[in-house]
């Protein structure tokens, strides 16, 4: 079931990805440009909410030195592309923000899969000691009316 999830957000995000580049395809060979400068946005990764991050599930583990260039190759790759969003100004701060909350849940995927056996093991625990706490937050919170 997560596989299903987590290949259709990968879709979904190659989808975004191709419908940005096409028009910016087409509008590169296009010789006319507007003289007036657009003016720029603030950045969408400040407006990201926190809570809608992944905790770092990942802190305290120790890697192996093919692990951690593994792990700096992906980071720079997922970087690069949350540059290209926060560039891109045919998107609106919502599609922004949608394509990098995924593109860092694609990310810890992709950490994730990385890890050894035993470091799975230890991020699993901890991912499940985290839905406990939320849950047992959640249900000490008054009802909203």
């Amino acid at each position: 079931m997560s596989k299903n999830r987590f290949a259709r957000q990968v879709t979904v995000v190659a989808g975004f990805i191709f419908l940005c580049a096409v028009p910016g395809i087409v509008r590169a060979d296009n010789t006319q440009q507007s003289a007036a400068p657009t003016p720029k946005a603030p950045s969408p990764v400040a407006s990201l909410k926190s809570d809608a991050l992944p905790q770092d599930d990942f802190a305290g583990l120790n890697y192996t030195d093919e692990q951690k260039s593994e792990l700096d190759k992906i980071h720079r790759d997922t970087e690069s592309h949350k540059e290209a969003v926060v560039k891109d100004e045919k998107l609106t701060t919502d599609q922004k923000n949608a394509m990098l909350l995924g593109y860092t849940r694609m990310e810890y995927g992709m950490r994730f899969k990385a890890l050894s056996p035993e470091q799975k093991r230890q991020v699993r625990k901890r991912m499940l000691d985290r839905r406990a706490a939320d849950q047992s937050a959640q249900k000490k919170r008054p009802p909203r009316n």
